[in-house]
């Protein structure tokens, strides 16, 4: 998946959450789990919309479509935040977290969820050990 992935609509966002919470999924499956009332045939162009931006995969049961997500949501998520990072912060991340703490965003029990998942990829990286996230590099 592309680290600048397009930007997703209203109806879009709410079919990936769909997808996320309950996949694999059908068009019939989301059309029923849908805030609003759609045809199945509408449900089918957003999720095909959805595979262009790539944001799901499909593969086909019979003649059914099930659909996936390319990615898990934290990957996604991670990925629109460093958008919002690189376009407002220049690249500072450390600017995005005080900016959220000086707002009251983060309480102090995530700051300190925060500070030991830090101090644990600090520890796994000096140990070596994979710490299964991606990093970019930036400071």
């Amino acid at each position: 998946m592309d680290a600048s992935l397009p930007e997703l609509g209203d109806l879009e966002r709410e079919v990936m959450q769909l997808v996320w919470e309950h996949g694999p999924v059908t068009a019939e499956a989301v059309r029923e789990k849908l805030s609003r009332k759609l045809k199945e045939s509408t449900v089918r162009t957003v999720l095909r919309r959805l595979e262009e931006k790539t944001y799901v995969t499909h593969t086909v049961d019979g003649r059914t479509y099930v659909y996936t997500a390319a990615e898990p949501r934290a990957r996604v998520a991670a990925k629109a935040v460093q958008r919002i990072v690189d376009w407002f912060c220049d690249g500072s991340v450390e600017e995005v977290l005080v900016g959220m703490v000086d707002n009251a965003m983060l309480d102090q029990r995530q700051l300190q969820a925060l500070a030991d998942q830090i101090a644990k990829a600090k520890k796994d990286k000096s140990s070596g050990k994979p710490t299964g996230r991606s990093t970019s590099g930036r400071k």
